[in-house]
């Protein structure tokens, strides 16, 4: 099936940024993730879906190198990433949030985002030395990209959840990924932080040209945002193509959504 979002985005060509072949992860006699392929094209969101233990956060740490498949590969802009270090993988493109947000919880907002800059550009070492003077401009243009700006002098672990979530995504756009991993990038969120974090991330993955894979429990902001979408249970992926398809799977209907 042609992913028609991501090709049009690409001017009418599927360009594979992310392709996972036959990947599979073995914990001892358990089969955690078993077999799975996957390709994410070029500025195409995508999302992967199951119930709880169907391999999501392991197949997440998989591609992004916090755990080694037992086989098959993970290519990332055509760069082979299989069990590669996950600071590597993030040079060859790839940004990721965390289901818990993964700020500097004392750092102002403004010194975060200063923070990221360094280390990913290599500065890291002159973060006590006169860091203040590097990458303002770029600090305050990404400030406002992902709304904070008003509160660049707000310390990070006094901003509300939505706003840390908010400021955790800042943090991995300062690498310039061309894929952006997002895990659970609502979880905990009010109704209304939910709605404005996927208004955020759809304006900034156009701004940006980004690829979006991402794991997602409220099926509402799944069904919403995603345009194709991969269903896993018990480590095997049982479906995969646009949300009015994987709606209408039996497979995925008899499994995860209830449907007899």
């Amino acid at each position: 099936m042609p992913d028609g979002h991501a090709c049009a985005a690409a001017g009418g060509e599927c360009v594979p940024v992310l392709e996972i072949v036959n990947v599979t992860k073995r914990f001892g006699g358990f089969l955690a993730v078993n077999d799975v392929s996957l390709t994410v094209n070029r500025q195409q969101i995508a999302a992967v879906i199951g119930p709880n233990g169907a391999g999501k956060s392991t197949f997440f740490n998989l591609i992004t190198g916090y755990l080694q498949p037992t086989a098959g590969h993970i290519r990332l802009n055509g760069h082979d990433i299989t069990g590669v270090a996950p600071h590597k993988i993030s040079s060859y493109g790839m940004g990721r949030s965390f289901q818990r947000t993964n700020i500097f919880p004392k750092l102002t907002v403004f010194d975060n985002i200063q923070a990221a800059f360094l280390v990913h550009r290599g500065r890291g070492g002159n973060f006590w030395s006169r860091a203040d003077r590097f990458y303002r401009d770029e600090t305050e243009a990404l400030l406002r990209q992902i709304g904070l700006l008003d509160q660049a002098d707000t310390v990070g672990g006094t901003l509300s959840y939505g706003n840390q979530k908010q400021l955790e995504l800042g943090l991995a756009l300062a690498s310039d990924p061309t894929l952006l991993l997002l895990d659970e990038p609502t979880a905990g969120m009010s109704a209304n932080e939910t709605h404005d974090a996927i208004r955020l991330l759809e304006r900034i993955a156009g701004e940006r040209e980004l690829t979006l894979l991402f794991t997602e429990h409220d099926m509402e902001v799944v069904f919403s945002i995603a345009q194709k979408i991969a269903v896993l249970h018990q480590g095997r992926k049982i479906a995969e193509g646009t949300p009015a398809e994987v709606r209408a799977d039996p497979e995925v209907r008899r499994i995860y959504l209830g449907h007899h």
